[in-house]
């Protein structure tokens, strides 16, 4: 079967008379639906970036079906460092990707022109918006973009990212910089860039997700718990909540306020947290990511599965060295010692309203 034949007979069956469409910086992506409910909760989801009447760049097409049973032999995604479970699986055709998750039966199919996502999608509606969002993230890394694993936040036209070793609470933080007046940029993606000698940082449109305990400790963000789980989890001691694994989303600008969402900023600084649980004392300090490579993996990101050259000059494969050349033109920090979300907070805060 051709990528022809498969996407022929997928759209010829299922109208898709409904659509939203999103702007993400520059680029606006049109989602079309069999669906009217799916619709809603991308609606609901990308809130501060719906848009009406645009000539799309991207269009994607979301359809809620049975799982599809394609005629390919796919091959198993190895899963991330530190990860066990295989979640994926994917078959490359000479001109496209197909991805099927393994729980759910979401396939998704997508090159440079085509991006299509069929199966129990009103379900796994999560599994879609992260389509949408790796379709944004293609786009910048083909354009030149470098991927990052951390989160932004931004004061004033200043932007921090912050980065951080699997689980050290980067939304966390920056939910906690959001309390003090700065605004969201991105939970656990960047995409960085180089203009002139001016960095700046691209967010991605996806809400952070925070635990309980996260919640719990910002009076702005209690009413995420639902009432009959906040009881339960108030009586939990700081240990026990630290190892849950329930998830809420935090749409920004309900508990934050309007227009408090933006996805692009001048990079200013750059903070990596290589802190604890333990007693001792926190410690902000600069660090020259020339000698300090050793802080790299915590925040290079490999473009993952669902990226897509389309038809770029070459492929994405960074080196080090050109993570490097960007964050030698803004401000690197490490966070040390024990976790104190309050105490970083001030510190980032007094960086990003410092004068220049």
């Amino acid at each position: 079967m051709t990528k022809a034949d498969l996407i022929d007979s997928i759209l010829t069956q299922v109208p898709t008379e409904h659509s939203v469409t999103v702007q993400f910086d520059t680029m606006s992506i049109e989602i079309r639906s069999n669906s009217d409910e799916l619709i809603g909760c991308f609606r609901d989801y990308f809130k501060p970036f719906v848009i009406e009447n645009s000539s799309p760049e991207v269009i994607i097409t979301a359809i809620d079906s049975e799982p599809l049973d394609l005629p390919f032999e796919f091959k198993l995604k190895e899963p991330d460092p530190g990860k066990s479970k295989v979640k994926e699986e994917y078959h490359d055709l000479p001109d496209c990707r197909i991805v099927r998750k393994r729980l759910t039966g979401m396939i998704f199919i997508f090159d440079g022109d085509t991006n299509i996502a069929i199966g129990p999608a009103l379900a796994n509606s999560n599994q879609v918006i992260n389509f949408v969002n790796n379709r944004y993230i293609n786009h910048k890394l083909n354009k030149g973009g470098l991927l990052g694993h951390a989160a932004g936040v931004t004061y004033n036209g200043r932007g921090l990212g912050i980065a951080g070793f699997s689980g050290t609470g980067k939304s966390t933080l920056a939910l906690h910089l959001l309390s003090r007046g700065a605004s969201f940029v991105s939970n656990d993606r960047l995409i960085i860039e180089n203009h002139g000698s001016m960095p700046f940082m691209y967010g991605v449109a996806k809400l952070p997700r925070i635990n309980p305990g996260t919640a719990l400790n910002n009076p702005r963000l209690i009413s995420v718990i639902p009432g009959e789980e906040l009881e339960r989890f108030s009586s939990l001691s700081s240990d026990e909540l630290w190892h849950l694994e329930d998830k809420y989303d935090v749409f920004i600008d309900e508990y934050f306020g309007a227009n408090r969402f933006v996805l692009k900023s001048r990079l200013k600084g750059l903070v990596i947290l290589n802190w604890e649980r333990s007693g001792s004392e926190m410690t902000l300090r600069r660090v020259d990511p020339e000698v300090r490579t050793d802080l790299l993996p915590a925040f290079i990101k490999s473009a993952g599965l669902f990226y897509f050259p389309d038809r770029a000059p070459k492929k994405y494969n960074p080196s080090p060295e050109d993570y490097i050349d960007i964050l030698k033109q803004c401000d690197t920090f490490e966070i040390t010692g024990g976790i104190d979300f309050e105490k970083a907070a001030d510190l980032c805060m007094y960086y990003l309203t410092s004068q220049e």
